[in-house]
């Protein structure tokens, strides 16, 4: 039967039959999973494919870049797409051409073509990430909706962490092209499922011929705008630097043309009618600060480990599993509580620990390995899911039918939002932070030089083991001097900035008391209207 019979009959998504529900539900949040690895899937392999595609080092970076802009533009243009084409179509389009478009990252021959074809991927596979969050709620009630945000949450939070080393252990075993053609048979097994089960509400296409390309080009601008100053603002000193204020500025502008359509448009692309409901708007502020610690917290700790401990990509993957362990056990701790407790007082709660969790890391030390990580990485990752099953519950259980569609496109943006701000912000602060204890560290040096000549005396005597040469020697010494004073500086940064993330998790718990858990709303069809 096609899905645009006249008239439409619609369609109860809550009305399917349980099996079938968990089937959809479960080839879409494989979709899911699929597009979020791939964010992070390069990180590890990026010199690897900078060496395969002859790429200079200001290039490479761009790999990744063009998939989060790309992405970040799709996710809420996802909610007016999926009313246009029907939820079934757009998955289908979004898990296809992102399979296509891994292949053709795999078969990439210049850094030009890598960045437009991650460019594709991205836009296209980020149709997926709130188009689950959204079918999700629509055909569950109850105990059984309870379990959506924990486990979208942990797939949102486990396919970054996962990313590097996954595509560290493909890019050894098989080379950098394989990160990208493991997608095909798995992306083709997601495109023909949903084409064959998900049907859970039909298509509308009249609103195609009623896009506001003004709004939409201006979503576009601002987003990727954004997220290129956020991500080269740190590399580029700023607005310093003339192209990154250009871009700010020219990001800004499309930002208030994207409002003024918004609200004036007769066919806006984004709605942001869900922003009335205040709960809703805490909950995308605490979305921001979770995507904050979440993305930042990924980010740090296999950079530390690099960095700092000199691990590969094989030793930093076995020291972070416990993160994705422990997120997985915290699933049913979270629905279950989700259920049985205020989501203020679990949100609370979540906040408290995952500041203690960040707290944790900020006693590192330049020795710190598998063990002294473990119980930081455990109090964290299962405050995780502390944290997003009662936002996501805040946030979405008082919308349905299409409005449902917008709220959740809205959310998801502010989570990766709130990831990019945050990498953004941890770089800028550990450069600073790292130059500022290195500063005072030669200080103390100078303040006492007894100490530093015979610390210094002592390293050229064990180098003129290496070396006879006296003059040498103490070359050699002072470089490990150097590098001790840098190691220990980098260590004391990555300390702070740990200590700041669990300074923003505390304040977030000021707007606990002004949200009011909404009623969940069940029963409409999300049906383009």
């Amino acid at each position: 039967m096609s899905d645009t019979v006249s008239p439409p009959v619609p369609i109860d998504p809550m009305a399917l039959p349980d099996k079938r529900k968990f089937l959809i539900f479960g080839v879409m949040a494989f979709g899911q999973f699929m597009a979020l690895i791939d964010i992070q899937i390069v990180a590890a392999s990026l010199n690897e494919v900078q060496a395969g595609l002859s790429a200079g080092p200001d290039e490479i970076s761009w790999v990744q870049t063009a998939y989060l802009m790309a992405e970040l533009v799709m996710i809420p243009f996802a909610a007016f797409l999926a009313q246009a084409l029907s939820t079934r179509w757009l998955f289908v389009l979004s898990a296809g051409l992102f399979t296509l478009a891994s292949a053709l990252c795999g078969l990439a021959w210049s850094i030009e073509t890598m960045i437009a074809f991650r460019a594709i991927q991205g836009f296209v596979g980020g149709a997926m990430i709130p188009t689950v969050f959204a079918t999700g709620f629509a055909m569950f009630s109850g105990k059984q909706r309870a379990m959506i945000p924990a486990i979208l949450g942990m797939v949102s939070v486990l396919a970054p962490t996962l990313g590097p080393t996954v595509g560290g252990w493909i890019t050894d075993a098989a080379g950098w092209r394989w990160i990208f053609y493991v997608n095909v048979v798995p992306g083709a097994l997601v495109t023909l499922l949903a084409f064959m089960v998900v049907r859970v509400d039909r298509s509308n296409p009249k609103m195609l011929g009623r896009i506001d390309w003004v709004h939409l080009a201006s979503m576009a601008v601002f987003l990727a705008g954004l997220e290129y100053v956020l991500e080269e603002g740190p590399k580029n000193d700023w607005f310093g630097d003339t192209g990154i204020t250009a871009a700010a500025w020219i990001a800004f502008v499309a930002f208030l043309l994207f409002l003024e359509r918004s609200f004036r448009s007769d066919g806006p692309i984004v709605k942001l009618t869900p922003f009335r409901k205040p709960t809703f708007a805490f909950a995308c502020v605490f979305n921001l600060v979770i995507g904050f610690g979440i993305y930042a917290g990924t980010y740090l700790v296999p950079l530390y480990l690099g960095r700092v401990r000199g691990y590969n990509a094989s030793e930093i993957g076995t020291t972070v599993f416990i993160s994705g362990v422990i997120q997985f056990l915290g699933v049913p701790i979270a629905a279950g509580l989700s259920q049985r407790v205020d989501q203020r007082i679990i949100i609370t709660f979540g906040l408290s620990l995952f500041a203690a969790g960040l707290w944790l890391f900020s006693y590192m030390t330049p020795d710190w390995g598998f063990a002294a990580l473990f119980w930081p990485q455990a109090v964290r990752s299962f405050a995780i899911m502390l944290c997003i099953v009662p936002s996501v519950g805040l946030a979405l259980n008082g919308f349905a039918g299409p409005e449902l569609r917008y709220a959740s496109g809205l959310f998801n943006l502010m989570r990766n939002l709130g990831g990019a701000i945050g990498i953004a912000l941890v770089n800028t602060w550990l450069g600073d932070l790292t130059r500022l204890h290195a500063l005072r560290i030669s200080e103390r040096l100078g303040a006492a030089p007894r100490i530093a000549s015979d610390t210094l005396a002592g390293l050229a005597h064990m180098m003129q083991q290496v070396t006879p040469d006296p003059a040498r020697a103490v070359l050699m010494a002072e470089a490990v001097m150097g590098r001790v004073v840098a190691r220990e500086a980098l260590t004391l940064a990555f300390d702070d900035v740990f200590r700041i993330m669990a300074w923003l998790f505390i304040a977030a718990l000021v707007m606990v008391p002004f949200c009011r858990p909404p009623k969940q709303v069940s029963g409409e069809p999300i049906e383009a209207h």
